[in-house]
């Protein structure tokens, strides 16, 4: 190998060497991330080291700016702000910084405001810290990585412990809308602890926020479906490491998807319900057998996300492949190296894939992708898209009591409200399923959680048991509107939301439950602002933080109070579309102002009754009508 390809300063040298010999002899051996064709080294056009210090000296692994190209270098430092800060210093060593900065602030060193600002609110990022400087100054929210949405007992115990300290209101552990976990309230002094026992427990914080790929979602019932296509886990687990494990030194974070234009989401489906909202990611993996070999495999989408600015559905790529390792890695690898070499470094707003795909146009990004496929050299298949089923498919519920394949076990699928558990909830959440699901859990897009091989005989026994009984928020039997409630973090954390979400999402459910009867599941989806983090366009009812006015009775005078635009009729599953306009805008936040509108909504749109009530006993009546006669 040639020294003049190692542009490294002396100090570097050996490390650099020695990185890039495991680099390559791993990427023959684990498939992880191998770069692109025509490069000098010979594999790949890809920079590894295209600076003078590319391998960090505090890491001992290249930075996440050695992997861009020159010209992309050139773009990030006259780009956005956020560009010019990981061009300045690397985002992939944050964690390292999070540990010194730990260390100094127990030593009474220094104190969480000392911190450099762009540290604070940006480069913490990259370790999944995210600074609530409107809302709890000095504290953070920690999001984890939970490749298929599944955990463990002992690990939601831990989740528990480490928010324990903030307090019932500040130290919570809320479920995402990508079967994820976050965790409210750490302060940088905590989070080494944390992230310790994270790791000891085979799950990370690493590379889940900032700008990179984000939780990596996949089927809540893979291995656990009669319906089942493609058993996910496996693809999953493989995109989360390409995602955020460097198979060089076997550690937590690949710096050579550390620093994307933008956040990435894929989600990987694996039957014809799409329970993991592929319409609404960047990368969609859409379970679909190949028309001629009945092979499994999936149709590929591209490009779907919201945002303040716009909000866009996937698109078909024209391309499908064999639901194996090889093939869906290098896909999404060769994806990702467009994106994070050729995507919009100036425009935050506009970097995103989508962008990237139109300007391209579709055909020549499927092409484009295909040869950069081909040039890994790794027998992975790429094809043309594969002709969608065309009967009819009704999606199948996640809640309550299901049988599965496995005979004698069923799955219990649990309500948590607007996805939010408390320190007790957890332990409770856990406690069950060391007793009936084996310690696992898994956690759906909807914000609940399903205990999975239950035994059939034991299920009256799990129904009784009072974490789930009339008194709890969590409710295997929960009402059509209360059990499916989604919702963002709200203005109670997060300083972009123009409402509070997750409180209002579960005392309006409960209201219109109170009012009105519906025959089937109404998904209604609550997000603080118009970044729509809570998906309101997917929902059947969309709740989006907006202005709103009401005429003060004193004065006359219209005043401002916090209010919503409402949108109706999102729908997911196969055929899932966005609600992309709302069909109510202004609407006052108060419940006496909201709830007969979303009555009315319910009743026009979703076929609601009104609730009847019950006469009270006569006996009742009558000692009332005493009182009111004495009275």
């Amino acid at each position: 190998m040639p020294d003049s390809n190692l542009k490294i300063m002396a100090p570097h040298r050996s490390v650099a060497l020695k990185y890039v010999l495991l680099f390559l002899a791993s990427s023959q051996i684990t498939n992880a991330f191998t770069p692109l064709a025509n490069h000098n080294l010979g594999l790949s056009s890809t920079v590894l080291f295209s600076t003078e210090a590319a391998v960090s000296e505090r890491t001992g692994k290249p930075t996440g700016n050695s992997f861009l190209p020159e010209e992309a270098i050139e773009r990030a430092l006259k780009g956005n702000p956020i560009e010019k800060i990981k061009q300045k210093q690397d985002a992939t060593a944050a964690w390292v910084d999070v540990y010194d900065y730990a260390k100094k602030i127990r030593e009474g060193k220094t104190s969480w405001e000392e911190i450099d600002k762009a540290d604070l609110d940006n480069r913490l990022k990259y370790v999944g810290m995210l600074h609530r400087n409107k809302r709890t100054p000095g504290q953070f929210m920690m999001r984890l990585r939970v490749p298929n949405g599944i955990i463990n007992s002992d690990q939601l115990r831990f989740y528990a412990t480490c928010v324990e300290k903030y307090g019932e209101e500040q130290g919570v552990v809320d479920i995402t809308t990508r079967q994820n976990i976050q965790l409210r309230g750490v302060k940088v002094e905590d989070a080494p602890d944390i992230i310790d026992g994270l790791h000891a427990r085979n799950q990370t914080s690493f590379q889940s926020a900032l700008d990179n790929i984000r939780n990596v979602v996949g089927n809540p019932l893979a291995g656990i479906d009669e319906n089942e296509m493609i058993d996910t886990r496996d693809i999953a687990n493989a995109v989360n490491d390409l995602a955020s494990f460097d198979p060089v030194t076997e550690t937590r974070g690949n710096p050579a998807y550390g620093n994307l234009p933008r956040k990435f989401n894929i989600a990987i489906s694996g039957t014809r319900d799409d329970y993991s909202h592929t319409h609404i990611n960047d990368i969609g993996l859409q379970a679909c057998p190949h028309a001629e070999t009945g092979e499994m495999g999936f149709n590929v989408v591209l490009g779907g996300y919201m945002s303040i600015k716009r909000v866009a559905e996937s698109v078909d790529s024209g391309m499908w492949v064999p639901a194996e390792r090889t093939s869906v890695v290098a896909l999404c690898e060769a994806i990702l190296r467009y994106f994070r070499d050729e995507g919009n470094r100036k425009d935050r707003q506009k970097a995103r894939l989508m962008w990237l795909v139109e300007e391209y146009g579709v055909e020549e990004f499927k092409e484009a992708v295909i040869k950069e496929v081909k040039s890994y050299d790794r027998d992975a298949r790429i094809e043309d898209f594969q002709p969608r089923p065309t009967d009819k498919y009704t999606r199948r519920e996640l809640l309550g009591v299901h049988k599965q394949p496995q005979e004698g076990k069923v799955r219990v699928g649990i309500s948590v409200p607007a996805g939010r558990m408390h320190q007790n909830e957890c332990g409770e959440i856990a406690a069950l399923a060391d007793k009936y699901s084996g310690g696992e859990i898994r956690l759906t897009v909807e914000q609940n959680i399903i205990l999975p091989n239950v035994d059939e005989d034991k299920v009256d026994d799990l129904l009784a048991e009072p974490a789930v009984g009339s008194e709890s928020r969590l409710k295997v039997n929960a009402g059509m509107i209360e059990g499916n409630l989604v919702s963002c973090t709200g203005a109670q954390f997060c300083g972009l939301a123009l409402i509070e979400t997750k409180n209002n999402a579960e005392s309006i459910a409960k209201k219109l439950e109170e009012k009105v009867i519906v025959d089937r599941p109404i998904r209604i989806h609550w997000t603080g602002c118009p970044n729509s983090c809570g998906q309101a366009q997917a929902g059947d009812i969309g709740i989006m933080g907006a202005p709103a006015r009401i005429e003060d009775p004193e004065t006359g005078k219209k005043v401002a109070v916090p209010g919503c635009n409402i949108f109706v009729g999102g729908t997911i599953g196969e055929d899932g579309h966005l609600a992309m306009t709302p069909a109510h805008k202004g609407i006052p936040l108060a419940e006496e102002e909201l709830v007969p509108v979303l009555v009315d909504i319910l009743k026009e749109n979703f076929g609601a009754k009104d609730r009847v009530r019950k006469s009270l006993p006569r006996r009742v009546l009558s000692k009332i009508k005493n009182k009111l006669t004495r009275a």
